[in-house]
């Protein structure tokens, strides 16, 4: 997926995040203190926001690349999506219910967040280049022969 689709998708689930804390901080607290789980909820929306920036962020890397998107890449932003609904979403249905078994969910929401963050570390460490900068279209040489370090430029036009 493109740089600007993972933006989108960040754009979307911070939306999300920022919708769900409110309802928590305000409609919910009261259920929430009576349950005892009110930091349950608020873990998941602290790791929801986490992730919506590393999907922003994943999202700008793309934007940077010449050669698109690669797996690592994709791997790296459906983890971040997956993690978000299994960890933070058996958090907000632990907190809302009190049902704890829903807590059996959150690790493996916590797995794909860990497969997201590697992924996304091999996608960076990927050797594919960057886009063009200015001068681009000119190829430098550098005369090392015989200790002449004269500088000449080509131009490709």
């Amino acid at each position: 997926m493109s740089g600007t689709t993972w933006i989108k998708i960040g754009a979307s689930l911070g939306f999300f995040a920022v919708a769900i804390g409110a309802f928590g901080a305000h409609g919910l607290k009261e259920r929430m203190e009576s349950l005892g789980t009110a930091a349950a909820y608020k873990t998941g929306v602290d790791y929801h926001m986490f992730h919506v920036t590393a999907l922003l962020g994943l999202g700008l890397f793309l934007s940077t690349r010449a050669s698109g998107p690669t797996t690592a890449s994709t791997v790296a932003g459906w983890s971040f999506v997956i993690g978000i609904l299994l960890f933070s979403g058996s958090l907000y249905a632990l907190a809302i219910t009190g049902i704890k078994v829903l807590g059996a969910i959150t690790p493996l929401g916590g797995v794909a967040f860990l497969v997201g963050w590697i992924a996304f570390g091999l996608a960076a460490s990927s050797p594919t280049p960057a886009l063009p900068q200015p001068f681009a279209h000119s190829n430098v040489f550098h005369d090392d022969l015989a200790g002449d370090t004269t500088l000449s430029v080509e131009t490709n036009r």
